[in-house]
């Protein structure tokens, strides 16, 4: 039975929703529905109004609902979507390395261009489709002598980390009835970024010092910067991002993330609970079921995008772990190039049941690719919007 005609303050049903509290009640949120940044332009060409070009006005097109993303700690895997640092809109980001490397040109040729990122890695980028993830030809980190190094650059102290007006940041925040996101690194997938993965899982085993001593710096990096937020602002929940599987299963054996992991994710997370923060995300493509029974024993219980590619199923994880466990995504993106069939074949076989058993927020299974079409997914959207007996967006 629907619980969604009680009125309530977007901050509790958010945490309602969360919490399995409001079942049938359909949130389609902007932060599970992100998107390439070439796609709104894209959307544009066929028909979407420029405005869609700023979040804000992507928000107001499709009718999501916001959710203010307080500090995002870009990895290097987002390395061109990193914006300039302002405060605005709840919106704060900053790379997890201050001060950043140069950006520059290498060298280029008509097909690609070779640079410098602001994370210190040499990337391979096409020209023809510069969104795609670009080849790395070398990373920063590479042994102990170029850790110590890079370390000094992740220093959660730094003062360029924070909006030059804290306390209006602060009150903005604070006064607006919109749920509120601080996003964090967990302790593989931002050691990836730095290393590389082959160079990383070798690591694991000739030099396992190393390993924790950057999982260290990086609990320290987070705890300096949560210590900070939560003493004046109201969180509503956490994300950490991992990105530590693939199609088959995680990078790593479960043994080992125990080993390595288990003990600085308790941290981080006892940190959370003495602070009242008990929904925390986490961010993983691949295959996690081997890792999700770990990350709810340290107390991570919300997921995306949960890739339908690699054999995740929203549908089959309610059944087994009921409201244990928060989801969100699992909306293949691949039924897109299949028609509008397709696309409500895929979002009526989950939607339903999951939003009426509670705590999921639809969305794509990654974030929106350019060659997603505009009408496409006004359809999806309107779907959502019909399940959760709401009107069609506005032609």
């Amino acid at each position: 039975m629907k619980n969604t005609s009680i009125p309530m303050p977007n901050r509790e049903r958010f945490r309602a929703i969360c919490l399995g509290e409001r079942p049938g009640d359909v949130a389609i949120m902007d932060w599970f529905n992100r998107y390439w940044t070439d796609t709104p332009k894209e959307w544009v060409k066929q028909g979407a109004p420029r405005d869609i070009l700023k979040p804000e006005g992507f928000n107001r097109y499709f009718q999501m609902e916001h959710i203010h993303n307080l500090q995002e700690i870009v990895s290097e895997h987002n390395r061109a979507d990193l914006p300039e640092a302002e405060a605005g809109e709840g919106f704060y980001v900053t790379p997890p390395i201050l001060p950043v490397f140069e950006k520059k040109v290498i060298r280029e040729d008509a097909r690609h261009r070779v640079e410098m990122t602001y994370g210190g890695s040499v990337v391979e980028v096409s020209k023809e489709f510069p969104w795609r993830m670009p080849k790395y030809l070398e990373r920063p980190v590479r042994d102990r002598a170029t850790w110590n190094e890079y370390r000094k650059r992740l220093d959660p102290y730094t003062p360029e980390r924070w909006p030059a007006d804290w306390w209006g940041f602060v009150e903005k925040v604070n006064s607006e009835d919109t749920p509120t996101l601080i996003m964090v690194e967990g302790f593989f997938g931002i050691l990836r970024e730095w290393t590389g993965l082959e160079n990383l899982l070798y690591m694991f085993y000739d030099d396992p010092g190393l390993v924790e001593d950057m999982m260290d710096q990086v609990l320290y990096l987070d705890l300096g910067i949560l210590q900070r937020v939560v003493r004046d602002i109201k969180i509503d929940f956490v994300r950490i991002w991992e990105d530590m599987a693939y199609k088959a299963g995680p990078l790593i054996s479960p043994d080992m993330v125990r080993k390595f992991m288990v003990p600085r994710y308790r941290k981080l997370t006892d940190f959370l609970h003495s602070q009242g923060i008990d929904i925390i995300h986490l961010d993983s493509d691949g295959n996690i079921t081997e890792l999700i029974p770990i990350w709810l024993e340290v107390g991570i219980n919300f997921l995306w995008p949960l890739e339908v590619a690699a054999g995740m199923d929203a549908v089959a994880l309610r059944k087994k772990y009921g409201k244990e466990l928060i989801l969100s995504g699992n909306i293949d993106k691949r039924v897109f190039a299949r028609g509008k069939e397709a696309i409500k074949e895929e979002v009526m076989s989950k939607v339903p049941f999951l939003v009426e058993t509670g705590g999921y927020f639809p969305g794509l299974d990654h974030a929106i690719p350019p060659d997603i079409s505009l009408e496409d997914f006004r359809y999806f959207i309107n779907l959502l919007r019909e399940i959760g007996g709401m009107e069609k967006l506005p032609e």
